[in-house]
Formats: C-alpha cells, sequence, structure tokens
C-alpha cells in the first residue's frame, strides 16, 4: 500500500507556509523515518509556522527554491521515497499584478522537481493543486475529477498548467503521480492575505475589513487539518495517476462567512467595507469529492464552528507577529 511503510524518506517542499506546516506536524508526529523540508521562506513561509518540531531527530529543513536547480541538488543525491509539493505562489490578487512570478514558481518549479524524480525515481510524487482550476461552477452543480479545466485568473492558469504537466510526465515516462485538489483551506499558520485570517487580523486591530462587490461570491471551507488528513490518505490508499477532488459540506457567501467572524470577536458589522471586485472573479467554487470518500475512506472529521474557533483563537495568540509583519510589508 502506497507510504504505509515507516522507514522512508520524504520530500515536502513549501514546508514552511501555510498547509505545508499543518502537513509536517502530522507527518512528524508518526514514525517517519527522514523528512526533509526545502522552503524559500518567502514572506508566507515562516520560521514560527516551524519552530514547534524543529527538534525532531527525523526533520531537516533546507533553505531553497525548487525555481534552482543548483538548489534541488544539494537535497537530492539520492531517491526520495514521496515528494508531496506543497511550494507554490497562491494568492490571486498577486497573482493578477505579477504573473510571470507565478508561471515561474508554480510550473517551472513543479518541472524541476519531476525532472529530479527522473533521474531518482520516487514510488511517489503528489502534486497539490487548487479547486480554482475548474472555474466558476453555476450553482447547483460541483465539479468532479473529470470536469473541464476553466482558469480565470493567473493563479489558476498556472495551477493548471502544473497539473497537466503532472499528467504529461506520468504519460511519457511513467512519473508516479497523483493530483489532490482541493476546496479553501483555513486554520492555524495562514498568512493574512487570504480572507479568514485577513478578516480576524483586521477586526482585532478595528480596521476596515474588504470584502469584494457585494460579498456573494461562494466558497467552500475545509479545515487544514482535514486536508492534511487527506493527503496521508492519499499516501495510504491513492492510486497512481489518479486525481482526487478534496471538499467539505462548508460552503457559504464571503459575506456570510466575514460575518460570522466579525459576530464571534463581538465588533460590529460597520467594519466591514465593501470594495471594487477584482477582475476574473469567479462566482462559485464547488467540489464533488466522493471518489475521494470511496477510495480513501476519508471525511471530514471538524465542525465548522468549532474549526473556525481554533483558528480565530490561534490568530489572537499571534496577532503581534502578524500584525507586526503586515505592517512591515505596507
Amino acid at each position: 500500500m502506497i507510504g504505509e511503510e515507516k522507514m522512508a524518506r520524504y520530500l515536502v517542499t513549501g514546508g514552511a507556509g501555510f498547509i505545508g506546516s499543518n502537513f509536517l506536524s502530522l507527518l512528524l508526529n508518526s514514525n517517519y523515518s527522514e523528512v526533509i523540508c526545502i522552503d524559500k521562506f518567502n514572506y508566507a513561509g515562516s520560521e514560527v509556522n516551524l519552530h514547534h518540531f524543529r527538534d525532531k531527530p527525523n526533520f531537516t529543513v533546507i533553505k531553497g527554491d525548487i525555481c534552482k536547480p543548483e538548489d534541488l541538488a544539494i537535497i537530492w543525491q539520492q531517491p526520495f521515497d514521496y515528494i508531496i509539493n506543497f511550494a507554490a505562489e497562491s494568492h490571486v490578487d498577486r497573482s493578477i499584478r505579477t504573473p510571470n512570478i507565478f508561471f515561474e514558481n508554480n510550473v517551472l518549479g513543479t518541472l524541476n522537481l519531476m525532472n529530479k524524480c527522473l533521474e531518482y525515481p520516487p514510488k511517489l510524487f503528489i502534486q497539490i493543486s487548487t479547486d480554482e482550476v475548474y472555474g466558476s461552477i453555476p450553482i447547483p452543480y460541483k465539479a468532479d475529477e473529470e470536469s473541464p479545466l476553466a482558469p480565470s485568473n493567473p493563479y489558476a492558469a498556472s495551477k493548471v498548467s502544473a497539473d497537466l504537466a503532472v499528467l504529461s510526465y506520468r504519460k511519457t515516462y511513467n512519473l508516479p503521480a497523483i493530483i489532490v485538489r482541493s476546496v479553501n483551506n483555513f486554520g492555524p499558520r495562514q498568512f493574512p492575505e487570504k480572507l479568514i485570517p485577513k478578516v480576524i487580523v483586521h477586526a482585532l486591530e478595528d480596521k476596515k475589513i474588504p470584502v469584494y462587490g457585494d460579498g456573494q461570491a461562494v466558497r467552500t471551507w475545509i479545515y487544514v487539518m482535514d486536508f492534511c488528513k487527506a493527503i496521508l490518505a492519499v499516501l495510504d490508499k491513492g492510486e497512481i495517476g489518479e486525481i482526487y477532488n478534496i471538499g467539505s459540506s462548508n460552503e457559504m457567501t464571503n459575506l456570510e462567512l466575514v460575518r460570522r467572524i466579525v459576530t464571534h470577536l463581538g465588533k460590529d458589522e460597520s467594519l466591514i467595507r465593501f470594495v471594487d471586485d477584482r477582475p476574473g472573479h469567479d462566482l462559485r467554487y464547488a467540489l464533488d469529492f466522493s471518489k475521494a470518500r470511496k477510495q480513501l475512506n476519508w471525511s471530514e472529521q471538524y465542525p465548522f464552528d468549532l474549526a473556525l474557533d481554533n483558528t480565530i483563537s490561534w490568530y489572537k495568540c499571534y496577532f503581534e507577529h502578524y500584525a507586526t509583519k503586515l505592517a512591515t510589508m505596507l
């Protein structure tokens, strides 16, 4: 069974970021023999995200960039059994301003990883993707793994390009690969340019909370630990060559979500400020994830309200860190 052995070498790219660091917290709590994390530690990757398991004897962190083959050569002198590629630029607004950076990181970086896999074949390469590759999905439909790819912004297009590259390497070079596409993740360690942490941090500072358009864009939300457990299920039960959608039942408009957070924090809704919609803003993302339920025997475990409580509590503890970091970027 894929990933079941405990004496294996794991490479986790982008492990100092949001989802990658949460995944490492699960992986390193198991008896895996060697885990190496490579991250370039940009604004969204932080030592704070790794400090809880820096002292693990089976864990090594390397500062490096997957877009630079020379950085990969340093760590890749023998095969890795399992490679999980979280490394990516992921903020849609930034992709609209600087699309080249997104294609360089998300496509070229993935190609560099796969080329190393051809040199040192792994047992499995997992590409972490997004629901945005399917574009806007009208109510009441949901995208399954066979739905057409219809990206609306440069970030989504870069992820489509990377996914197609992975599929091409699977067919051409027999790369043992699986693609995992998820709905919106939330939870601890997410940089507050994304909606939920941004709302929390702004509300804690009594700052205006920007909401695009009329706030009626619909998203589905999954607690990051549920998604990370889905990735572990892919390692254990996933079939090589497959694509797995990972979703949840937590579908709501952006405005509904913002109001829930503001109310939870005891703030007034007058903090909400509607701003011009961004270009190419998809109205709704929605995934059919029945394949993951059946083949991986996976299901979400965290109720949304409990997960949101956990997330808000975490940002209250780390509020000063993020408020300071945000201030330095303005």
